[in-house]
């Protein structure tokens, strides 16, 4: 989630000013986090507290209450700060810059051994979609990023084998399932290219010219920090178009120590300490699926080659 956190800081100084290039710097010293993150966080601890609709809304409604003025759209900062806890139809992105959470708490274990997809985390992202963008397009734009950050974790991290062979060696090859997934499940239009979209490309806050966009970002990127790059050179609502980019890229790259660091500093104690338990969150749950993972795959090698012989 912190890829999320990442492109949100980065594109904070151009939503309101966008630049058409991939040349600037990263980060300037007026930078600074903004609804993305907060949502971003909102959404880890709500996993952490158990992924249920309550959860969500509650740990919205915390955080958005906590950070009044990190730039809410002017629907959700009603709801936010009202009574009310039924959602109001939205299809903005807001469902999707939030969402990356839920993602990494799919097992990827499970879709190895199963071939099915895993339904916790894929439920979890529809759910905190729905507690406010309950439009088609608004969950379909947070399904879209969830399924994109989990095959970039399942296919990048080597859980794929096919032939014998995992594909994480094959970049271009993860990407093109990425692709073929996206636009089959979704309808996504992913043919364009950044080239041809940057032309005319304006500010837009709604799912469905948002996240096609953002993930074709991710697909001609060549590392994390060119993800970013490529996302913000489109203009647009730079700062949630980085951050669901930024959401996808880190599933595939990782992210570099020296950004992780300098986006750190950005932060406050607060969203600090939910990373530090976000981290230790998924440490302890992924920890024993890559270890049954690791058994599981050691197996079938090891009967493979007895078959062999």
């Amino acid at each position: 989630m912190l890829g999320a956190i990442v492109g949100d800081i980065a594109g904070s100084v151009y939503e309101w000013n966008n630049i058409k290039t991939k040349d600037f710097p990263l980060f300037r010293d007026d930078c600074f986090f903004t609804d993305d993150t907060v949502m971003t966080c909102a959404v880890a601890e709500a996993v952490m507290n158990g992924g249920e609709k309550d959860d969500f809304i509650d740990a919205m409604k915390k955080y958005g209450r906590m950070y009044p003025d990190a730039g809410y759209g002017s629907r959700f900062e009603a709801w936010l700060f009202s009574d009310n806890r039924e959602p109001y139809n939205s299809f903005g992105n807001g469902s999707a810059m939030r969402v990356s959470p839920c993602a990494w708490v799919m097992d990827c274990g499970f879709c190895a051994r199963t071939g099915m997809w895993p339904s916790n985390g894929r439920a979890g992202a529809r759910l905190s979609a729905e507690v406010t963008h309950n439009h088609p397009e608004g969950i379909k734009g947070a399904m879209a990023t969830a399924d994109a950050i989990f095959m970039n974790r399942f296919n990048f991290g080597g859980y794929y084998i096919d032939y014998d062979k995992p594909i994480n060696d094959d970049p271009e090859e993860c990407k093109r399932r990425v692709k073929a997934h996206i636009e089959k499940e979704y309808g996504y239009d992913l043919s364009r290219t950044l080239d041809e979209i940057r032309t005319d490309y304006k500010f837009n806050e709604t799912c469905q010219d948002t996240v096609p966009q953002a993930i074709i970002a991710f697909l001609e990127s060549k590392d994390f920090e060119d993800a970013i790059r490529n996302a913000m050179s489109l203009g647009g609502d730079s700062d949630t178009l980085a951050a669901i980019t930024g959401s996808i890229a880190e599933a595939a790259y990782g992210i570099p120590d020296w950004i992780r660091d300098k986006a750190y500093s950005y932060l406050d104690e607060p969203l600090k300490d939910v990373l530090r338990r976000w981290r230790q969150y998924i440490k302890a749950k992924n920890g024993g699926r890559r270890a049954f993972h690791t058994m599981f795959t050691g197996m079938n090698e090891y009967l493979r080659n007895k078959h062999q012989t």
